[in-house]
């Protein structure tokens, strides 16, 4: 492995000092600068792993400081996955506090419209505009300590106080609920009731709902985490590939046969 042997370049040059330490000090810097190993090599597969984590960043570029999830980033990831033959399925890995609300749907809806098999996984959180990527998949999985918070549209910057501004706000809020309400199991009265909670947050409206509320409610499938998550994405790439041969079969023109 590459961090056993800059392990061993350490080691060496510690023995022999004088240049070689310093050499052996520059290989090594991701353990020093950094306080952890390399990271480890990517197994491949037949499964493409999308993590959405920080803050979900939109049109406009946020603070360095801010750990974020670009889509222009990750939209042309989604193309390549469903473009590759090497890929048969998709796991979405969600920790994610929200973020700009055309770009969590965009993401979203690229994540549903695709043909190959996904499933999702909220871990930690998968909080307001997550919620809708969160459900775009085939099926979605929480684990028992993560959280869905759900709270109405917000807007930030100068905002022009008439009517015209509150209906578009209106419009918005009603895209993420139809989008919502269509990829789950949860109703749109209940998801309204939920967004419009007074009682549950101290500064704002809305609810957080926890692993098996959510799944309660209708938000997620099951409980679960990374092993359950695998094991249904790999269930569902069986299904499908069980499926194609035989309607692939179908199509193919039968001598004598006019079609």
């Amino acid at each position: 492995m590459e961090t056993s042997s800059a392990y061993d370049a350490v080691m060496k040059a510690g023995a022999a000092g004088g240049g070689d330490a310093q050499e052996a000090k520059e290989s090594s810097s991701p353990v020093e600068s950094l306080g952890a190993g390399e990271p480890a090599a990517v197994v491949t597969g037949d499964i493409y792993c999308l993590t959405v984590i920080g803050q979900i960043e939109g049109h406009m570029v946020l603070p360095p400081q801010n750990k974020t999830t670009k889509y222009e980033h990750v939209i042309p990831q989604l193309v390549a996955v469903e473009e590759s033959d090497k890929i048969d399925g998709l796991l979405i890995i969600l920790n994610t506090v929200g973020g700009d609300v055309e770009a969590g749907l965009a993401i979203a809806e690229l994540v549903a419209s695709m043909s190959k098999p996904k499933v999702s996984v909220v871990l930690g959180g998968g909080h307001s505009i997550g919620v809708p990527i969160a459900v775009a998949a085939d099926y979605t999985f929480i684990a028992e300590s993560a959280s869905m918070t759900i709270h109405p549209i917000r807007l930030n910057g100068l905002v022009i106080g008439v009517q015209q501004s509150f209906e578009y706000l209106e419009k918005m809020q009603d895209r993420v609920i139809r989008f919502v309400v269509e990829h789950s199991r949860i109703s749109e009265d209940m998801f309204r009731h939920l967004m419009l909670n007074t009682g549950e947050m101290a500064k704002d409206i809305g609810t957080t709902v926890v692993g098996r509320d959510a799944v309660k409610y209708g938000l997620c499938d099951e409980v679960g985490g990374l092993g359950q998550a695998m094991k249904k994405l790999k269930d569902l790439i069986r299904e499908r590939k069980e499926i194609r041969p035989s309607s692939a079969l179908a199509r193919v023109p039968q001598p004598g046969v006019i079609q």
